[in-house]
């Protein structure tokens, strides 16, 4: 049998099976027709001695949606990357924009619980009037009384639009009854979809907070049956991530459904009028709970003083921000720790680009301007985790981080996940090949669009998107994701 494309001769990593050898991969339109000791015919061939041969990564928490930013990701290995945490509203026209424009990897997006809100409770517009993603975060106007009996309306025709779940912001909305945390998790469990969650702040970090994080998520997962993700536990608990792994391992072995995922840095980005960068609120997840743990994206600048702080808050309080949760350099050993965080996923919480103000700016410009900035973490979580893991955690364990545990965090809702995260005969052709002694992140913090290096090829739906370790700029096979 001739095949459209052969890999031969390289180290085959299927975390399902638990394969780990030399073997050649038939691949036949968008499919994986063989995985064999034997020699194979192709239309195209593709050497991978001495390279890694691994399941294309799976991102469930991205919200750099656009075409620039899925190529950078596609560079670090990712041949699937979702929105899940923030969601859109309405699923629909995000599908349709994306189908629209193409993209270079598979993509799909939950139902927007804080998008859906901001539309009830303040009036703002959903669909093709609406922002993006981390817009309105800070705006007082989402986050007060709603009608609840609306909300899981929208949500319910969300999810018969195909959304992926319901992702919800809630750590950005923490005066929310909790309550009406219960009623979405209800809707979800009877639409057999997850949840994916900001948790609210932990007691530890706002003693005043309406209840605790960790034990409202964990709680709410027994007592609705509901599968409920755990959004980025790493960032959200901060230095009390022995106590929340704890309590999430509990409610496991109790039954519940709980999931989780981590990304390898010691800074966050949000929006900068979001309730984390008030200055009286820098201490939630800030190292030093100062303004000078803030950086305004947009110029660079590190905030000098909280009256700066909220000058940059009052003049553009959907602009991007980071915030500094502890020093990388010094505390490198609790990266490892997030990367060995047992049952979590690897997930990017990848942002959009921030263009300097005047700047004109081609979207579909490659590479990235100089003028163009993101968290490095847009570019590079997969290749920093490979490098942090090289010499501590197995490859196989840490692919399966990457690929298998993400597809079964949503292949019971989406069963076309049930095709991605392997390599096996019958699934989804979306493989990387990768120099393991190689690769790594290449994106800083002062230099946040630099791709990763050591990913040689990447395929999506059996069609090279990176060959050589360079991107086809041509290349949009990327897929809808749905339920």
């Amino acid at each position: 049998m001739d095949y459209d494309v052969v890999i031969r001769g390289g180290r085959v990593v299927d975390p399902e099976t638990g394969l780990d050898g030399i073997r050649n991969v038939g691949i036949c339109g968008d499919r994986i027709a063989a995985v064999s000791e034997a020699e194979l015919d192709g239309t195209r061939r593709i050497d991978a001695d001495g390279l890694v041969v691994a399941p294309g990564f799976i991102d469930l928490h991205s919200h750099g949606q656009a075409i620039a930013e899925c190529r950078l990701q596609a560079l670090d290995g990712v041949t699937t990357a979702l929105e899940l945490e923030a969601g859109a509203a309405p699923v629909s026209v995000a599908y349709a924009r994306a189908a629209a424009e193409g993209r270079p990897i598979n993509y799909g997006f939950s139902a927007s619980w804080a998008r859906i809100r901001m539309h009830v409770a303040g009036g703002l517009p959903l669909g093709e009037g609406s922002p993006g993603p981390l817009a309105d975060l800070g705006s007082s106007a989402w986050r007060g009384p709603a009608a609840l009996p609306a909300i899981l309306g929208l949500l319910e025709k969300e999810l018969a639009d195909g959304a992926l779940g319901i992702g919800i912001l809630l750590g950005y909305a923490a005066a929310t009854d909790p309550a009406e945390f219960v009623a979405i998790a209800r809707l979800a469990a009877a639409a057999g979809v997850p949840t994916f969650t900001h948790a609210r702040p932990l007691v530890e970090q706002d003693p005043d907070v309406a209840v605790d994080g960790a034990d409202e998520i964990t709680r709410v997962a027994g007592e609705t049956g509901a599968h409920m993700h755990y959004c980025h536990i790493n960032s959200t608990s901060t230095r009390h991530l022995d106590r929340v792994q704890a309590l999430v391992e509990k409610v496991r072995s109790e039954g519940a459904h709980v999931t989780s995922e981590v990304y390898p840095y010691g800074t966050g980005m949000s929006s900068i009028g979001a309730d984390y960068f008030h200055p009286d609120r820098l201490h939630v997840l800030g190292a030093t709970g100062t303004p000078q743990d803030v950086v305004y994206a947009r110029t660079g600048e590190t905030v000098a003083s909280a009256e700066r702080l909220l000058e940059l808050r009052a003049a553009d309080p959907s602009g991007l921000a980071f915030i500094r949760m502890f020093d990388e350099v010094t505390s490198a050993d609790r990266l490892v720790e997030f990367t060995a965080l047992p049952h979590a996923v690897v997930a990017s919480d990848a942002v959009p680009f921030v263009i300097e103000d005047g700047r004109p700016y081609d979207p579909l410009q490659w590479p990235p301007p100089s003028f163009a900035r993101t968290h490095p973490r847009s570019a590079g979580t997969y290749g920093r985790t490979l490098r942090i893991a090289r010499d501590t955690l197995p490859l196989a364990d840490v692919i399966a981080k990457c690929t298998l545990g993400p597809a079964r965090v949503l292949e019971d809702a989406a069963p076309a996940m049930r095709r991605k995260g392997r390599i096996q005969v019958g699934c989804d052709a979306d493989v990387v090949v990768f120099d393991s002694d190689r690769v790594t992140d290449g994106a800083t913090y002062q230099h946040s669009v630099r791709p990763s290096t050591g990913f040689v090829h990447v395929l999506v739906n059996g069609e090279p998107v990176v060959a050589d370790g360079q991107l086809l700029r041509d290349a949009f096979p990327g897929r809808p994701i749905r339920t």
